[in-house]
């Protein structure tokens, strides 16, 4: 009960400062129609409903099955069992992520159809799946992270400059939406699961810095994309 009470306060104080702003706005300087503004307003009633009932559901059922996973799976000894269900959970978790689908819609509209919105979800994806796989290997072998990201950024530097100069703002948008409110309690619920079994007192510096890494993946894929459609 009192993580129902302590949800509802976060998404209450999350609403309401951009609810008051727009509210001052529309009395003072932008004046929008009536009916604009009651939609507005119906709006905020459906988010914040949306909101609550979504971080009840990641609490109560996404952050448990995934540490619970993260745990079992070491308990298997098969390293290669390990990578291959980080890598399936990274694809089909982004693919349902709702700012991906947001992301490659509008891509899709401004493009007028040239790069397809499921192309670009299953690049993403792709993407995801891939460096959750290679995150995996790195709390098994305890890899430091600064030179995944290292490796990772120059990776990406250097495919931007062969890439189509359309697809370099799309790739990194492309690795700022999947570290939205599907992937990421998802992902690092898994990552401290498996840390936890192996690696012991460390486990919470090896868990996190997981999303940064999956994050370059959506990068690294789109500017592919670009280099394919260029």
């Amino acid at each position: 009960m009192q993580d129902i009470k302590d949800t509802f306060k976060e998404v209450v104080l999350a609403i309401i400062p951009i609810t008051a702003v727009i509210i001052l706005l529309q009395f003072t300087l932008i004046g929008l129609p009536l009916d604009v503004f009651l939609q507005f307003l119906v709006g905020v009633v459906l988010v914040s409903t949306g909101l609550f009932l979504f971080l009840i559901g990641v609490h109560i059922g996404l952050l448990p099955i995934g540490e619970m996973i993260g745990s079992t799976l070491p308990k298997t000894n098969k390293v290669w069992l390990i990578v291959l269900v980080g890598f399936i959970l990274g694809f089909v978790v982004t693919v349902a992520e709702p700012d991906v689908r947001v992301l490659s819609s509008q891509i899709e509209d401004v493009s007028s159809g040239n790069i397809s919105q499921m192309v670009l979800i299953y690049a993403v994806a792709l993407g995801v799946a891939i460096f959750v796989a290679l995150a995996m290997l790195r709390i098994i072998f305890g890899i430091e992270l600064k030179w995944l990201l290292f490796g990772g950024y120059a990776a990406v530097f250097i495919l931007s400059a062969f890439t189509a100069s359309d697809f370099v703002p799309i790739s990194f948008d492309a690795g700022g939406v999947t570290t939205g409110p599907m992937t990421v309690p998802f992902i690092l619920a898994l990552g401290v699961g498996v840390a936890s079994v192996l690696r012991g007192k460390s486990s919470s510096s090896d868990s996190f810095g997981l999303v940064a890494l999956a994050s370059i993946g959506p990068i690294l894929a789109v500017l592919v994309l670009g280099v394919i459609y260029g």
